[in-house]
């Protein structure tokens, strides 16, 4: 998706933003918030042709109820575009690495299975929309799929018709985090449950390209999908009564990933020789960001506390939370 740029830097964010696609990044987000970027400066230095630490620090301030990773978010693609600037000889101000500090580790919310079973009776109570026809038959099989195999949910959100292969029960997973394809297999149950939907959702988009296309027969925003989750976990009783962090539309990922290491100690499984299935599963780039869910297994599952003595210490390295 490409955004319109109207400020005093906006050849320089094009430029930046074409490179990168170029490089054969999506810079989806990046371009999302260098936007937000160019509508501050519109507001704040409409008169400007400088990028200046002044202009750069004004951004970098934490904002009221931001977290440090929003910001580090926020800032990254300012420093990009600062960098840029400079390696075509005009004169920007680069935002030091050290700002923000490094990121926060969220701890996530992992879903109970009381939150589990009401959440998807909740959302399987989905009625129909006059103005989203198939989102009654979209919602359910999404979040099952967040859940049920451990997709990031634009890697659900951007799926294709074509790459979803009921022959052989496969998914074609394209350009996730890290600008990485792959490959995941669907359980039977799964599997069936997407052919039905398949064939009940072409009824109303016969020529879609989105596997799970809005009302326009395109792929849906992030923002909606935040918006279905709080519609329907925000009205459940369990919600009222849940520990710890606020739970996301990406805890379904990690409550995935979590569960799967609970069944693999219940089954006296190697975890040594299984948790690299799990990275690859998962699309983790490095086998660390697999490493990390060891760390949630004891505090949510009892089993693993009996049984951890059989993992080797070597993976469980330390974490550092602060």
């Amino acid at each position: 998706m490409k955004y319109p740029y109207n400020s005093n830097f906006k050849i320089y964010i094009e430029g930046l933003v074409e490179q990168k696609q170029s490089l054969g990044y999506p810079y989806v987000s990046s371009g999302r918030i260098l936007r937000m970027f160019d509508e501050y400066c519109i507001k704040k230095i409409p008169s400007e042709h400088t990028l200046t630490s002044d202009i750069v620090m004004g951004w970098a301030t934490l904002r009221e109820n931001e977290h440090p990773n929003g910001l580090l978010r926020r800032v990254t693609p300012i420093r990009q575009l600062a960098k840029y600037m400079n390696s075509i000889g005009v004169d920007a101000y680069v935002l030091p690495s050290n700002i923000p500090k490094k990121q926060i580790r969220y701890v996530p919310h992992i879903f109970t299975s009381q939150e589990l079973s009401e959440f998807f009776k909740a959302v399987d109570a989905c009625q129909a929309s006059p103005f989203s026809p198939g989102r009654h038959l979209v919602i359910p099989v999404f979040f099952r799929l967040l859940y049920c195999c451990g997709l990031r949910s634009s890697e659900a959100r951007m799926l294709q018709v074509s790459d979803v292969d009921f022959k052989s029960g496969s998914v074609f997973i394209r350009e996730s985090k890290g600008h990485k394809d792959r490959i995941i297999y669907l359980s039977d149950d799964i599997l069936h449950l997407c052919k039905v939907y398949d064939e009940r959702i072409q009824f109303h988009y016969p020529n879609r390209i989105a596997f799970f296309p809005n009302q326009k027969g395109n792929f849906y925003d992030r923002s909606l999908v935040n918006y279905w989750f709080h519609l329907f976990w925000d009205n459940l009783a369990v919600a009222n009564t849940y520990t710890g962090n606020p739970p996301r539309v990406h805890d379904f990922r990690h409550t995935f990933a979590v569960n799967r290491l609970n069944l693999w100690v219940k089954e006296e499984k190697e975890i040594n020789a299984y948790l690299p299935y799990l990275s690859m599963y998962l699309g983790h780039e490095n086998q660390a960001d697999t490493d990390y869910y060891l760390h949630l297994v004891p505090e949510f599952f009892p089993v693993f506390r009996e049984k951890s003595s059989r993992v080797s210490e070597n993976l469980l390295p330390e974490v550092d939370y602060e």
